[in-house]
């Protein structure tokens, strides 16, 4: 198992529904959105990537500038990697290169860094994976080994979506723990991408009065769907009582979560990619 400090640790969660097989199909409930704050972080720990979206000069996908289409384009991102077709994927591949062709470092850039990277790409691949697996768990119960095994083979179009080769994505499930292990290593966020995260955190981007009243949880929510390595580095106070809270919260919403209709859990997924396709139809960006 890899070791705690570089995933989130759960000592309660809810039984799981079956030992039937398992695909990331089954992640895209709503619920699953609460972590993804958290992984804007992590994807954004690895400093070649946090300076190219701090730093980046295309305002069109600027999170702090536009927070309901960058939110909207990732989940659709998700939607289409996860649920959609092959069609789905080359287009929006095509959207996201063309945005991406802007994202490089320049002499004044601390680290080097260019989008179409696909290390890079890798590990903000791995990022999403392991948020759809944290939630997947918290929602659904712990898989078994081989149900692990076939969540994770699903999910490659993660990053395969994208520029990361099939022969880059780690064979099997442990050897992807190796990789993520290694990853970790490299995890570092120094002031400028800091202040970026926190005013992220802070909800900075959005009226102060309608920031006001979801603050606190989406502080709690983030934090807790941060593994040690990742909180540390960002500088989040944690401990045993908000674990408490954080693992309680979720025993409810997967109780509640396991009575609602499949329509209802994941219609919103199915939704964004419904507008993506009207978007490639009306020629309309993507991103």
């Amino acid at each position: 198992m890899i070791d705690a400090g570089y995933r989130i640790s759960v000592r309660r969660r809810t039984a799981r529904w079956d030992a039937e097989p398992v695909t990331a199909r089954e992640a895209m409930d709503f619920w699953a959105f609460a972590a993804g704050a958290a992984n804007v972080i992590m994807q954004l720990s690895w400093p070649e990537v946090g300076h190219g979206v701090a730093e980046s000069t295309v305002d069109s996908g600027n999170l702090l500038k536009h927070p309901w289409k960058r939110a909207r384009t990732t989940f659709q991102y998700l939607a289409v990697a996860v649920i959609g077709t092959e069609q789905d994927r080359v287009a929006f591949r095509e959207a996201v290169n063309t945005a991406h062709r802007h994202v490089k470092s320049t002499a004044a850039s601390p680290v080097r860094y260019n989008a179409f990277d696909r290390e890079l790409q890798m590990w903000v691949a791995a990022c999403l994976f392991v948020g759809l697996e944290d939630t997947y768990q918290l929602l659904r119960g712990e898989m078994t080994p081989e149900q692990a095994e076939q969540f994770y083979r699903s999910a490659w179009p993660l990053g395969t979506t994208l520029q990361v080769t099939e022969d880059q994505w780690p064979p099997t499930r442990a050897a992807f723990d190796d990789y993520w292990r290694a990853a970790c290593g490299r995890v570092e966020i120094d002031d400028r991408v800091r202040a970026y995260l926190l005013d992220l955190v802070n909800l900075r981007m959005i009226n102060p009065l309608l920031a006001l009243p979801f603050r606190p949880l989406l502080k709690f929510l983030t934090a807790g769907f941060l593994a040690p390595t990742f909180r540390d580095a960002l500088g989040l106070s944690w401990g045993d009582f908000r674990q408490r809270q954080f693992e309680n919260l979720f025993l409810l919403v997967a109780f509640v979560n396991r009575f609602l209709p499949v329509f209802v859990r994941q219609g919103g997924s199915y939704i964004l990619l419904a507008d993506v396709r009207r978007r490639v139809r009306q020629h309309r960006a993507l991103v």
